[in-house]
């Protein structure tokens, strides 16, 4: 039981260009010391290289990729009588899209590119395809949660 309220939800304003909630947010994880908008014409910026490129709405490929990326399963450590298992839980919807964001923008980040805008869109454009950095990020948390399928009754 709690010792104090139960947290509110800060309500997030969609994003000026898109009327996008879920881009609004990834827009606030892209940005960096406070500076709107940098990260705003950083995000743009992408999705302006990712419809040129791609005969496809740029917020459908968002979308996509976001899809693509998004977990069901991660481990989480649990100590029973000496021995830590890796036990595997199913993860909440927002912690599902907050990861999937994260692992975009840091796939993003360790690109090699000219810009954040180029690799971004990159990451974004792999990611809708089912390849990049982030994709791989999610299946290997998805088979670290198979292999530990055995350890599944330790559950919280």
């Amino acid at each position: 039981m709690p010792r104090r309220q139960r947290v509110s939800r800060r309500i997030i304003v969609a994003d000026p260009q898109f009327q996008s909630e879920g881009l609004a947010k990834f827009i606030n994880s892209v940005m960096l010391n406070g500076k709107r908008s940098t990260a705003e014409h950083i995000v743009y910026d992408a999705l302006g290289r990712i419809s040129k490129s791609q005969r496809r709405e740029p917020l459908e490929v968002f979308d996509q990729a976001m899809r693509n990326v998004t977990p069901i399963l991660e481990v989480k450590p649990k100590r029973v009588g000496g021995a830590t298992y890796q036990v595997p839980v199913e993860i909440r919807h927002d912690r599902r899209l907050a990861l999937a964001r994260r692992w975009i923008i840091r796939g993003a980040r360790a690109r090699h590119g000219r810009s954040m805008a180029d690799k971004l869109a990159a990451e974004l454009m792999d990611a809708s395809n089912g390849m990049g950095q982030a994709v791989k990020r999610k299946e290997d948390t998805h088979k670290m949660a198979e292999s530990n399928k055995a350890f599944s009754h330790f559950r919280y």
